[in-house]
């Protein structure tokens, strides 16, 4: 025990796999998705978060010792977390395939990002823990494992909805066989089986977009689908296959830009639905600030 101790680069690797370990099961999550699936999803996510937390830690001591040929196993690992990126897109490409109300692949290729983004947080935690440890001692290591800890799970959630748009319940109308929220129209429902069906389980809500950049990310179509996939996934959705009148939809007012949404839930809870919507992420891919492109040529134009 007394060697291991005094062995500065094993209690190097050891605390910098150990927080390396920790911090990805701190940002390992199944929520109401159901992803990734338990447990067999998790025991692949935590695997590989062992092999990154290894990698982190035993790239310290390969640095010290100048042999700067073992870092470029570092490249290696970078495909080999771009490839779980290709799976996590693959995967939940095909399960998108049997969803009532699809993800979209912007959802899906967030998603995606996300964990192979994670496998980085890894590595860059059990590194910090490991370099602190060998430099200055187990006690800083420890100190920087819960920091760079802290900083991965600042990371572990984006925005919602919430930071470009308003959301407010609305009251759901047919007018003839035309469907609208609020004043928005949504579609024309033909048959009187399916607008009796709409008014008694139909909910609707209107987003509201804060500003100029708002507004064009939430028009994004891939933002919008998210949002009927976690109103769906959450309050249920009443129908079936092959029933076009009663899929949840969202349509714009091109007018001002507001968004209504139309969703057909199990669960008839307005106060929920807000709740929901509210915490919708708001997705890279979806986001846009023309109000920044705006800026820029303003000082272009002065300079």
């Amino acid at each position: 025990m007394e060697s291991l101790y005094s062995d500065r680069y094993t209690i190097g690797i050891v605390i910098g796999v150990v927080f390396g370990i920790v911090t990805r099961l701190s940002l390992l999550q199944t929520d109401y998705r159901q992803y990734p699936t338990y447990p067999h999803g998790r025991i692949i996510h935590i695997s590989l978060g062992v092999i990154a937390a290894g990698l982190g830690a035993v790239a310290v001591p390969s640095l010290f010792d100048k042999n700067y040929t073992a870092i470029t196993f570092l490249s290696l690992a970078a495909q080999q977390f771009r490839d779980v990126r290709n799976m996590e897109r693959n995967t939940l490409g095909k399960i998108d395939e049997m969803e009532l109300v699809p993800r979209g692949g912007t959802y899906i290729e967030g998603t995606a990002m996300v964990f192979e983004g994670r496998n980085y947080m890894v590595i860059f935690a059990a590194f910090m823990a490991s370099l602190f440890t060998i430099l200055f001692g187990w006690m800083y290591g420890i100190a920087a494992g819960i920091g760079a800890g802290a900083v991965a799970l600042i990371f572990k959630s984006g925005k919602s909805i919430t930071a470009a748009a308003k959301v407010r319940n609305a009251e759901i109308r047919m007018d003839g066989p035309d469907l609208y929220v609020d004043d928005i129209y949504i579609m024309n429902v033909g048959l009187r089986q399916d607008q009796t069906l709409i008014l008694e389980h139909g909910m609707g809500l209107i987003v509201t977009p804060c500003n100029r950049n708002g507004r064009i990310t939430i028009a994004n179509l891939g933002q919008r689908q998210a949002m009927l996939h976690d109103l769906s996934t959450i309050l249920g959705v009443y129908r079936d296959s092959g029933e076009p009148a009663l899929v949840p939809l969202s349509k714009l007012d091109l007018n001002d830009g507001r968004l209504a949404v139309f969703i057909l839930p199990q669960e008839r809870n307005p106060g929920l639905a807000k709740q929901v919507l509210e915490r919708v992420p708001l997705l890279e891919s979806a986001v846009r600030m023309p109000s920044e492109a705006k800026a820029d040529m303003r000082k272009a134009g002065s300079s």
